[in-house]
């Protein structure tokens, strides 16, 4: 700054000498800067897209109803998700993150005898086929992650069966139209 200053001062000195000795203003010394700053525009930011949500339902057991002996036992609630995945495995992917906190302060809870998730769901000719990722732990009872798994595949009315396998794959009864669990979940 101070350096501009001082060039600043000495063309206005040599414009007033200059002057003084009846040279032109035109014969003076022009100040021209060696850089022009110049500003580069901000990009314009561009709208991201958001996805569209789809509302689905995903069940999980109700614990004073199941210590009650009033079924039904599973509870609807409600997940937002992204319209464009996969309705039946966005819901058990749901089924198996679980309840929400305050889900589980109102008492649902997720039943999973031990399986954390599942490799693959498909649903063919009216029959879904979930193969479940996990070692399975049958703890004795009737109740199992099978009955929660059939009620939120059998809301979806492509699905009129569902057979269950364990992590090694395998059900009961894995030819036919009906539903299958695997020998674990047996009582």
């Amino acid at each position: 700054m101070r350096r501009k200053n001082l060039l600043l001062l000495s063309v206005m000195l040599l414009s007033v000498v200059g002057a003084s000795c009846g040279a032109q203003a035109s014969d003076a010394p022009t100040l021209t800067p060696t850089s022009t700053p110049t500003r580069t525009p901000s990009p314009t930011p561009t709208p991201t897209s958001v996805p569209k949500l789809s509302e689905i339902t995903v069940y999980f057991t109700d614990n004073d109803r199941y210590v009650e002996g009033a079924p039904p036992f599973e509870v609807a609630v409600s997940r937002r998700v992204d319209a464009s995945s996969d309705t039946p495995g966005a819901v058990m992917r749901a089924f198996f993150e679980g309840p929400t906190a305050e889900e589980r302060d109102e008492g649902l809870a997720l039943v999973s005898n031990g399986f954390t998730g599942f490799s693959s769901l498909t649903i063919e000719d009216g029959i879904a086929r979930i193969h479940l990722i996990g070692e399975c732990q049958s703890v004795g009872g009737t109740y199992t992650v099978a009955q929660p798994i059939m009620k939120n595949l059998l809301q979806f009315p492509n699905v009129e069966y569902v057979k269950i396998y364990d992590s090694r794959g395998n059900t009961e009864l894995p030819e036919g139209r009906s539903n299958s669990i695997p020998a674990c979940l047996e009582p």
